[in-house]
């Protein structure tokens, strides 16, 4: 004879909610509880039925995860891995759907209110159309960005943000305040037709150069096998050598850092070197670098989701994170003579 969630209610002495609760929204239930149902749920062999409570809420109890970027890539996997921490324990699952254009993403956001396939949809680091969300929320689905641009603007319902204009700031004005004035800018290239949030970072990292009277160096870093070696071989074909280059990103940072010590040059002796994002090899390299965090803000992001599709509305519906800069040793004075 199957167990029923009535019989572990029962035998634990608590409510029937309070036994689903301690399996799929185990943070609404205190610790001495939720181990006390999970005891008796283990000694009468009692299972949950995804299918069953997804039938009884009427949710598909999956959350749609759009991304353009590849999945390997640091910041990708850190907002999985953020996302899955609070997820999973909550009962639902995470369908990621790579998007590398605005027909793709119009596709998705016209076939989804059809399929009713997710219960909340969460954007990484482009924007979407307001007449998509517009679609989405006319259904009562939310939609929240992690690193979107403008979501209040585009109508999001909700999102996480990294303070990418303070962080090109922090970054230039490390540099500047280190004597140099001869910098190089390298910018990451996303073959794809969306507009990204790091586009904010060069925008104002250009600005804040060009309030001290400097013009960067601008070199874009094309996706491919050889982007690293493309730029190092810009780099060393200028007529004035740059004696700091900042990177949009550690991704193009700390390989162009591997390149130019195989070619003789010195870090930061010949040239300083600060990147965006302080990821996972960042600190054992010494790279200087902006950081932020991307797991931190992907579970922050799931707490709030998991609260929209329960009615509930976060404190604070449009969150913007500090950035900070962290000073390592790939960053230093301008070479004496230059």
């Amino acid at each position: 004879m199957n167990t029923s969630i009535q019989d572990v209610a029962r035998a634990a002495q608590v409510s029937i909610s309070t036994v689903s609760r301690s399996f799929t929204r185990p943070e609404l239930v205190s610790k001495a509880t939720r181990e006390k149902v999970l005891k008796v749920a283990e000694q009468l062999n009692f299972s949950t039925s995804r299918s069953a409570a997804a039938l009884k809420t009427g949710r598909s109890l999956r959350i749609a995860l759009l991304m353009s970027d590849h999945l390997h890539r640091w910041f990708s996997s850190s907002v999985i891995e953020g996302l899955n921490q609070v997820f999973h324990p909550a009962g639902y699952d995470i369908s990621i759907f790579q998007v590398s254009s605005v027909e793709e993403r119009r596709e998705f956001f016209d076939m989804l209110p059809v399929r009713r396939n997710a219960d909340a949809v969460i954007v990484t680091s482009f924007d979407i159309d307001t007449a998509e969300v517009r679609e989405l929320m006319s259904i009562g689905v939310p939609v929240l960005g992690i690193n979107s641009v403008l979501p209040q603007e585009r109508g999001f319902t909700a999102a996480i943000n990294i303070d990418d204009i303070q962080g090109s700031i922090l970054a230039a004005r490390h540099l500047i305040a280190l004597g140099h004035r001869n910098i190089a800018y390298v910018r990451a290239s996303r073959d794809v037709s969306l507009h990204f949030s790091v586009a904010q970072r060069f925008d104002s990292f250009m600005e804040c150069c060009s309030r001290s009277g400097i013009s960067p160096t601008v070199i874009t870093a094309q996706e491919g096998p050889n982007r690293i070696s493309d730029v190092v071989t810009e780099l060393l074909s200028l007529e004035q050598l740059p004696t700091a280059i900042a990177c949009q990103e550690d991704d193009v940072a700390i390989p162009l850092m591997f390149q130019l010590m195989r070619s003789g040059f010195s870090i930061p002796g010949d040239f300083s070197i600060i990147g965006y994002d302080n990821s996972t090899f960042a600190h054992d390299l010494g790279l200087t670098t902006i950081a932020q965090d991307p797991e931190h803000m992907a579970a922050q992001a799931a707490r709030m989701t998991l609260g929209l599709i329960e009615g509930i509305k976060p404190e604070e519906m449009f969150v913007t994170e500090p950035a900070h800069l962290i000073v390592r040793s790939s960053t230093g004075p301008v070479p004496q003579g230059e």
